[in-house]
């Protein structure tokens, strides 16, 4: 279920009106200060964390508990309206109220999502609010549907204007600013392929978190007696700090002045040293240990009112470095509009030059009287596409500043993140003309159309509007990205005609964590087909759209669903992906099928999306970023210095313990005579592993009852926390020294303490309840009512007594950083093997007739299951072990299950800007009007750029890149295949098919293989078996020139 609803309220006015609005300035202030509390005031405010668990990775507890409390008013409920409606009330804020004095006409089903035919004539706030509150029930969403007045907005942490005049918006703004608190004021607006956001948070706006990241560390190595002080610290990482920054430091031994508590301010800043604006001088020298934390600082910003910044408004944040002068100029576009429109009493229409001259003459007037903000030149054809979409909200567009401004209220609502606000820059311009088709579209192509593609028809002309209609598209994934996909090409009509067809694929489900995000999905959906539930609900937004579900991963083991026939009857790829391999392989299913590839992705506030265009662009694959830098071995397993150390563990301890020995011991139990023979054939110490594990479960640590697993935990505990940290230092004493006289335990190293268990400590207990509650359910095990009684648990556990730890001599303690293996093999595995087998068959006649183990599989998403609870516990007590700050099970959750960061602002702004790129592909543009982007909701940052062109190889007089393939139309010997290749002037020495070589020079018998048909050596050697329908396959050769340089060469295609 979803949380709690709080209240699902119908129209606002009349008598209801007055009710809603008492007490009004001081309700507002007290929610206010209860939301900007930084100690978390409203903790009462219960945080349903299956549902909630990636907006909190990215906004944490007190963020959330900030807009909890926070009323925010939304005006205008076109497409930009109701998309910013669905990201505030999938952030969870208190109430939404919706205002619109309009109703919904034709036009309006091109853009908003939830309105239908039927809506026509209705009022649109009235007619979305059902399926608003739908989103979210613990949001009250209500409508108002009167005349707004000052008074009203006097209940609102944050008003949002979307249709307003400037007239207006200026009176509810200059209101909004002189309030005590103020109320945040955001003025949005998109006309065609042009918007704009003005953002006003008040006089004294304080930003708690200007980025929502970690604060930086790191762990000291040195610090000098000067000044300033110099700093160097392990090479572990690169330091983070910039100058300016300031710092604490904790554990520093010798200088231990600088573990007061007292930030620092730091400069000359470099990768793995910095220095200290303080003299050490009079210090303590420096010893050993310490960590350097950064301290995130509050910021101040001082907001102008609108009438203020439109006056003067400063410099522009810029998105495209290629349109550098292009905000002045539509901060003067947007500004002669609202003058136009308040002169004719409408807005130019799309098929008139002599609207378009009027809006001209205007503009030229206003930049006129602009004083010093005057403009040199004014583009007359940037303003005349200007007015022909002024009466246009295209669905891209509404997206994009959707996830803009639905972002910008979270900021107002919470402090969380940098707003709009770059030196007194208050506004935010943006325009996509490259987006229109090439040629100079005709009068008669833009005739306003009397369907719900009108507004769009109005800016790209009929043409454009029919080859949408008629695309093929395979969209892969219905998650988050695919649930805004599936909407915005739902509305963009794409795949409305008889002839257009869109295929979504995804083999997932869905589950309670995607409803806070994938907003085609209801709680009633939990459980079923993600792909399935999204095309039939974006089918309800456009019954026109011909959309088809299937659930199959697009994978190597589904190329007999997704064959040569599927792909050659594609016409474009969208990806809705979240993980590389699944991105590559795509990709290079893409390049194979010279296929148009759109992409993105998402990472909390961060978002970027690559255009991917055969022959002019290069491949999603021909650039990756590096991997994630990997712990070492033992330093996860003896040497922790971080809590993502401790629960890298404690995941692996848990599969290991859980899923992979349960699993071993089945696999006995299955076939017990074929496994010992493959244990003795074997005979390796990964095989005495396996078999160590299988004795462990069946025979020296089974349970029976739930006691036994009781005391299995304790046991555990008393190996993990105590018995192994004192064999470790029993082997490396605090003052031991390597080889080269340097101490042992000096950084990043952490010397570590072992555990004392005691039944009174309240963390002990826990993690003692949820061992043994998942070994009981390994073996099948009733587990009784009080298995979660700390009164009872201690009870059982202080009758429990353990043998004192005793030291063993010769123990190896890996301590190579480079080593990839743990295990220590032993001189005579086969005998240690042998005596295992021996034990399990003594036990395995007591063992039960048929019995099996039940192996778990690890879920983070279930706050039932004791998993994470398991895995906390497992993580914090070998924290404690190592003096390492600890951690609660939801930031646990977040690192052992690798959760990633997700908001549906993010989300609806990328698939808003790769639409945007789509309508290029239908009109066919050359490379230099594609943008690829990236963007940072946080800061905010926007940054759009030309594609990179694909990397082209030379040889001679011929050139190629990734995407051409050399298709040979017969079916050639392999040695008419090397003359092939020398006609080219080039020498094949290696050709190998699938994972296979057929022919390499320098083996002499492959000599044998020359006068053999190349189809008959794959089929033989590479067991290539070619689908019914295929009449090619492919090879890869290797190639010389000949002074002996290698040259890459395209994929090879024989057919037959």
């Amino acid at each position: 279920m979803l949380p709690r609803k709080r209240f699902a309220g119908e129209e606002l006015g009349g008598a209801s009106k007055k009710s809603y609005i008492k007490d009004t300035k001081e309700e507002r202030e007290e929610a206010t200060l209860v939301a900007m509390s930084s100690n978390g005031s409203p903790s009462e405010m219960d945080i349903d964390e299956d549902l909630h668990s990636r907006q909190l990775a990215v906004y944490g507890r007190e963020t959330m508990r900030r807009l909890f409390r926070a009323n925010v008013f939304i005006s205008g409920l076109q497409g930009l309206g109701v998309e910013i409606a669905k990201n505030v009330i999938l952030a969870g804020v208190k109430s939404v109220v919706l205002h619109d004095t309009r109703s919904v006409d034709l036009w309006d089903l091109g853009g908003n999502f939830y309105l239908s035919d039927a809506d026509i004539g209705k009022n649109r706030a009235v007619a979305c609010i059902n399926k608003l509150q739908e989103l979210n029930t613990a949001v009250s969403v209500r409508v108002y549907t009167s005349e707004i007045t000052l008074d009203f907005l006097a209940n609102f942490q944050a008003v949002v204007f979307t249709n307003s005049s400037l007239e207006q918006a200026i009176t509810y703004n200059n209101f909004c600013h002189s309030q005590t608190p103020p109320i945040a004021f955001i003025k949005a607006d998109i006309h065609g392929l042009f918007g704009s956001v003005f953002c006003d948070f008040g006089p004294e706006f304080k930003v708690l978190d200007v980025d929502g990241e970690d604060p930086h560390t790191g762990i000291v190595a040195s610090i000098s007696n000067d000044n300033p002080a110099l700093v160097s610290c392990v090479d572990d990482e690169r330091l983070e700090f910039q100058d300016g920054d300031l710092v604490v430091f904790s554990e520093v031994h010798g200088m231990s002045e600088l573990n007061d508590g007292k930030p620092r301010k730091v400069k000359n800043c470099r990768a793995y040293s910095f220095c200290l604006e303080e003299d050490t001088s009079s210090f303590g020298a420096y010893e050993k240990g310490g960590i350097v934390t950064q301290v995130k600082q509050t910021k101040i910003l001082n907001f102008k009112s609108l009438s203020e910044a439109l006056k003067s408004p400063g410099d522009f944040l810029l998105s495209d470095f290629s349109k550098f002068d292009r905000p002045p100029l539509l901060h003067l576009a947007f500004q002669a509009l609202d003058i136009y429109q308040r002169e004719f009493g409408s807005l130019p229409a799309p098929d008139s030059d002599k609207d378009a001259k009027g809006f001209i003459d205007i503009a030229r007037r206003l930049n006129a009287n602009s004083g010093e903000n005057k403009l040199d030149t004014i583009d007359e054809s940037v303003l005349k596409h200007f007015a022909r979409g002024a009466r246009s909200v295209l669905n891209p567009m509404a997206a994009m500043f959707g996830g803009i401004v639905g972002q910008e209220v979270v900021k107002a609502c919470s402090g969380k993140f940098h707003p709009l606000f770059q030196h007194y820059l208050q506004f935010f311009y943006f325009d996509s003309l490259e987006s229109l088709p090439v040629d100079q579209l005709k009068e008669q192509n833009l005739t306003q159309s009397n369907n719900r593609y009108g507004a769009q028809v109005s800016v790209f002309g009929h043409q454009i509007q029919e080859k949408m209609a008629d695309a093929k598209v395979l969209v892969v994934g219905a998650g988050a990205l695919g649930c805004e996909f599936l909407k915005n090409l739902a509305l963009m009509g794409v795949a409305s005609s008889s002839k257009g067809k869109l295929i979504i694929t995804d083999d997932d489900v869905i589950e309670k964590s995607n409803l806070s995000r994938q907003f085609l999905f209801r709680d009633w959906n939990i459980g079923q087909a993600k792909s399935t539930v999204a095309a039939a609900a974006a089918t309800a937004i456009n019954p026109n759209f011909n959309v088809h579900a299937l659930q199959n991963r697009v994978s190597p083991e589904t190329e007999m669903v997704f064959d040569d026939e599927f792909w050659e009857n594609i016409d474009i790829v969208i990806n809705a992906l979240d993980n590389v391999n699944a991105r590559l392989y795509v990709d290079s299913r893409c390049v194979y099928f010279q296929k148009p590839l759109l992409e993105s992705g998402t990472l909390g506030t961060k978002c970027n999306t690559q255009v991917v265009i055969p022959h002019l662009t290069e491949n999603y694959g021909a650039s990756r970023d590096p991997p994630e830098k990997q712990a070492p071995m033992c330093t996860v397993h003896s040497f922790p210095h971080n809590i993502h150390h401790c629960l890298t563990w404690a995941r692996s301890e848990f599969e290991g313990l859980l899923e992979k020995a349960p699993t071993e011991a089945n696999t006995f139990l299955s076939k017990p005579e074929e496994y010992k023979a493959s244990m003795r054939s074997s005979g390796d110490a990964q095989s005495r592993e396996s078999l160590e594990r299988v004795v462990e479960c069946l025979v020296t640590e089974k349970c029976v009852t739930f006691e036994d697993c009781i005391l299995w935990a304790r046991k555990r505990f008393e190996d993990y926390f105590s018995n192994r940290v004192r064999q470790l230092i029993y082997s490396f004493p605090e003052d031991s020294r390597t080889s080269t006289g340097a101490l042992f335990w000096s950084a990043p190293k952490r010397f570590p303490r072992p555990l004392d268990f005691t039944s009174q400590d309240p963390s002990f207990i826990s993690f003692i309840a949820s061992a043994a509650i998942l070994r009981a359910e390994t073996y099948n095990i009733n587990i009784p009512d009080w298995a979660t009684n700390p009164r009872r648990l201690a009870e059982v556990l202080d009758r429990i007594e353990l043998p004192p730890f005793q030291p063993r001599q010769g123990v190896k303690i890996v301590t190579d950083e480079k080593a990839t293996n743990l295990t220590t093999p032993a001189s005579d595995e086969s005998t240690i093997i042998d005596q295992l087998i021996k034990s399990l068959d003594n036990e395995i006649c007591n063992l039960p007739p048929g019995f099996q183990m039940n192996p778990i599989h690890f879920e983070k998403d279930d706050d039932a299951n004791f998993h994470m609870d398991f895995i906390t516990g497992l993580a914090n007590m070998r924290a404690r072990n190592y003096g390492i700050p600890e951690v609660d099970k939801l930031k646990a959750k977040f690192i052992a299950g690798r959760i990633i960061p997700a908001i549906a602002t993010s989300t609806a702004l990328a698939t808003g800007l790769v639409c945007l790129e789509l309508y290029k592909v239908f009109a066919k543009h050359g490379v230099e009007k594609y943008r690829n982007s990236f963007a940072n909701l946080s800061l905010p940052l926007f940054s759009m750029a030309e594609p990179v062109p694909p990397k082209v190889f030379k040889h001679g007089n011929q050139s190629w890149s990734v995407w051409d393939r050399w298709i040979i139309s017969e079916n050639l010997s392999l040695s008419e295949l090397l003359q092939w290749f020398q006609a080219k002037g080039l020498k094949a020495y290696s050709i190998s098919c699938g994972q296979s070589m057929l022919y390499n020079n320098i083996f002499p018998k492959h000599k044998d293989r020359l006068n053999r048909k190349v189809l008959d050596l794959a089929k033989e050697i590479s067991k290539l078996e070619i689908p019914p329908t295929r009449h090619h396959f492919d090879i890869v050769v290797a190639c010389e020139d000949d002074e002996r340089n290698d040259v890459d060469v395209p994929l090879v295609s024989i057919c037959f």
